[in-house]
């Protein structure tokens, strides 16, 4: 049975239908061919309130993984971070810190891209990308390597 996964996109002006969302179906289309089970991305407004509740309804559906794009940057409205450290009950900094060393092949302002990685009990796996397409694809690419292991030991199963 695979894994499920959720993408939450959040993104001011994809929420008020001003800019198409591009990250989220891009993450969702490579989790999928990842062979995780996962339904269309959902858009939220930018701030650390939307994010917080978007997460928990997400973690209340049940899947492994939740992957949010957009966010992560300084601007006054990014507070993806905010509201997922609101949720995470123990982070994987290890995660987040792979996600900026390897952005460094793009660009070199993959340094300041403040997003997490963390586990909410008992078996979910949170973690937050950039909103550019290049920064999911990276993203994914490590999400892919790591997150069935780490679902697999919230489930309980031995180290391997």
């Amino acid at each position: 049975m695979p894994h499920s996964a959720r993408v939450i996109t959040v993104s001011d002006r994809s929420a008020a239908g001003l800019r198409e969302d591009r990250g989220g179906p891009l993450a969702v289309s490579l989790l999928r061919d990842a062979g995780f089970a996962c339904a269309d991305a959902i858009v939220v407004p930018d701030g650390a309130d939307s994010v917080e509740a978007a997460l928990r309804e997400a973690v209340a559906a049940g899947p492994g993984l939740i992957v949010t794009t957009g966010g992560t940057g300084v601007s006054p409205r990014d507070r993806t971070p905010e509201g997922t450290s609101r949720v995470l009950e123990r982070e994987l900094p290890g995660i987040a810190e792979e996600l900026r060393r390897r952005g460094l092949s793009d660009t070199p302002l993959s340094i300041v891209s403040r997003g997490l990685a963390g586990i909410v009990d008992p078996g979910t796996l949170i973690v937050n990308l950039p909103g550019s397409t290049r920064a999911v694809a990276s993203g994914i690419a490590v999400i892919v390597e790591i997150a069935p292991h780490v679902l697999d030991q919230l489930a309980g199963g031995d180290h391997s």
